[in-house]
C-alpha cells in the first residue's frame, strides 16, 4: 500500500513505514491517521514482515503532532471520537504481534510522541526532540500518553513534561528511558532497520508472546503475570521454531526459524 500520505517499502522481512507529510512536519490529520491505521492493518496480517521500521519523511521531524487547524474545529463529540481513532491506531501499533520501532528523526511531539511511545522500541536521531505540549494548548494529551508515558519514564517525570509541555532532547529522553538507542542523525535508518532485522530473524511466534506477555502482565498482579508467561511458554512448545532452536543449539548451529 503506497499513496500519498503513508509510503511502504520492503527489506527482507521489514516493512518500513513512512508517514509523507514533510511539509507540514508529518503531522497528523484525520485522513493521515486513517491511512496509517490500514497501513498497519495490512502488516499485521502480511505474514512475509516480522517486523516494521515506522518513522517521518525529511530530517525534520517524525511526526510533529496533531494538525493544529483541525483541532481548532473539534467540539466536544467530535474531539472524543478523534482520540477514539488515535487510540485504535495506536492500540494496533503495540499489539501488532510484531515489533514496531520507531525511528524518531527530528520533532516527535504530541501525537508524534504517543505514536512512537506505542512502538515496541525507539531509535533517536541526536536532533530529535520528543515531548507533549497538549497543555500549551489548554488541552490534554489524546492518543494514549497520558498513560503510555508514566508506564515509561514513571508517574513524577511524565507528569512534570506534560505539565510544563517542553520536550526533551534526545539524549534526555533516553537517560529516563523514553527511548533505547541516541545515534547520529545520518546513521539512524540503518540503526533502526538493523535492529529490526535482529528482531525479525528470531521465531516469530516467540516475539509475539514475548510483547503480548509484557504488554499484558505489566497491568496485572505478580501471580496472574507469571500465570500469562507461564501459559505462552507452553503455547510456543506447540511451534516448529521451538524445536528447530533446542535442536539447532545442541548441534552448534545457528537456527532456521520459519515462522511454523
Amino acid at each position: 500500500m503506497n499513496d500519498d500520505r503513508i509510503l511502504i517499502e520492503r527489506t527482507g522481512a521489514v516493512a518500513t513505514v513512512t508517514v509523507n507529510r514533510p511539509k507540514v512536519l508529518n503531522a497528523l490529520n484525520a485522513e493521515t491517521v486513517a491511512a496509517l491505521t490500514a497501513a498497519f492493518v495490512d502488516l499485521r496480517t502480511d505474514d512475509e514482515v516480522r517486523a516494521v521500521v515506522l518513522t517521518g519523511a525529511g530530517d525534520r521531524a517524525f511526526i510533529a503532532g496533531a494538525d493544529i487547524g483541525e483541532l481548532a474545529r473539534l467540539t466536544p463529540l467530535t474531539a472524543r471520537a478523534l482520540t477514539e481513532a488515535g487510540h485504535r491506531m495506536c492500540d494496533l501499533i503495540e499489539g501488532l504481534g510484531k515489533p514496531v520501532i520507531a525511528a524518531v528523526n527530528g520533532y516527535a511531539l504530541g501525537g508524534g510522541c504517543e505514536v512512537a511511545m506505542a512502538c515496541t522500541c525507539r531509535v533517536a536521531a541526536r536532533t530529535a526532540r520528543i515531548g507533549l505540549p497538549e497543555i500549551t494548548l489548554g488541552i490534554i494529551p489524546g492518543y494514549g500518553g497520558t498513560q503510555r508515558l508514566p508506564r515509561l519514564v514513571g508517574r513524577g517525570r511524565a507528569l512534570e513534561m506534560m505539565l510544563t509541555g517542553a520536550p526533551v532532547t534526545a539524549e534526555e529522553a533516553w537517560r529516563i528511558g523514553l527511548v533505547n538507542r541516541v545515534v547520529e542523525p545520518d546513521a539512524l535508518a540503518a540503526e533502526a532497520l538493523g535492529l529490526a532485522s535482529a528482531i525479525a530473524a528470531q521465531a516469530p511466534e516467540a516475539v509475539r508472546r514475548i510483547i503480548h506477555v509484557v504488554s499484558h502482565g505489566l497491568d496485572a498482579s505478580m501471580n496472574d503475570a507469571t500465570a500469562l508467561e507461564a501459559t505462552a511458554f507452553g503455547l510456543v512448545w506447540a511451534t516448529e521454531d521451538a524445536r528447530e532452536g533446542t535442536t539447532a543449539f545442541l548441534e552448534k548451529r545457528k537456527a532456521r526459524f520459519t515462522g511454523r
